[in-house]
């Protein structure tokens, strides 16, 4: 499972992540590294900082530094986004921010309508407007299935195919996906039973994808050979394969490395420092 920290609880990196060898570009976006973060603000990378959903509180306090486009995506943001409109970037706020109907409502005019139709939280909106609708994208979207089974003629099975709600329509519909599309399936976290049926048609584009997907733990450590060391760094639940394996790590972790940074659950909770925060906050000395 992903493992986000709440930003107000103190963190700290696992005792084998080598501090001194971070990317600190990718360390940006991890959304458990604020703590770390705080500390190296001429490290922090702000494009990558900039769609961080715990950082808000920095990005506040520097908006000459912030990247919009990316501003725009992050789900906590709307606050900072509303006070800055002309700022905006309507196409990611429409398709990468769930939290933007209201604002997106409001300013109907700048919609784009082939993005809002990926949003989870547009259907609403989308059922009134059927006639902007964008099915391709509209595959995509976890919360659009009823609409979609009524149109499957206008599907786009490589978006769709990367819907963990679509499994039921992709499991009466294997022979119109392609190797494209069966690449797009390994990410899926609800298709593992799929592909488990289905080792025949897994190339190496389909391991890349299947070394990230936080549901192919199981089936990844039968198949270590096959796996996507760069993919597999960033999955979530794949920390203990890493740890299992640093010898090859350390070994390509320029390679590797980088990706190894945007997992956050290579961050754990600091109860010394919680302690510590305790007792200070309570006066207490000990």
């Amino acid at each position: 499972m992903l493992s986000v920290i709440n930003n107000k609880v103190p963190t700290k990196l696992l005792d084998w992540i080598p501090i001194n060898d971070l990317n600190w570009e990718y360390m940006s976006s991890n959304p458990n590294a604020i703590h770390l973060l705080e500390k190296n603000l001429n490290k922090v990378h702000w494009y990558s900082l900039s769609s961080n959903p715990n950082a808000i509180h920095i990005l506040e306090e520097n908006l000459d530094k912030v990247y919009w486009s990316e501003v725009s995506q992050n789900p906590n943001a709307i606050s900072l986004l509303e006070k800055n409109l002309d700022k905006v970037d309507w196409y990611y706020l429409a398709g990468h921010n769930p939290n933007a109907i209201p604002l997106l409502e409001k300013n109907l005019d700048k919609v784009d309508w082939g993005a809002l139709s990926m949003n989870p939280n547009a259907i609403p909106l989308l059922e009134k407007n059927l006639d902007k609708v964008n099915y391709r994208t509209l595959s995509y979207n976890p919360n659009a299935i009823p609409l979609l089974e009524k149109n499957l003629d206008k599907v786009g099975w490589g978006a769709l195919s990367r819907n963990r709600n679509a499994i039921h329509i992709l499991e009466k519909n294997l022979d119109k996906l392609d190797e494209d599309d069966w690449a797009n399936l390994s990410s899926n976290p609800n298709a593992i039973h799929i592909l488990e049926e289905n080792l025949d048609k897994m190339t190496t584009s389909c391991w890349a994808n299947l070394s990230s997907n936080p549901n192919a733990i199981t089936l990844l450590e039968k198949h270590l050979d096959k796996v996507n060391w760069e993919q597999l760094s960033a999955n979530p639940n794949a920390i203990h394969i890493i740890e299992q394996n640093l010898e090859y790590m350390e070994m390509y972790w320029l390679l590797y490395g980088a990706y190894l940074c945007e997992n956050p659950n290579i961050f754990t909770i600091d109860y010394n420092a919680m302690k510590t925060n305790m007792y200070k906050e309570g006066g207490i000395t000990e």
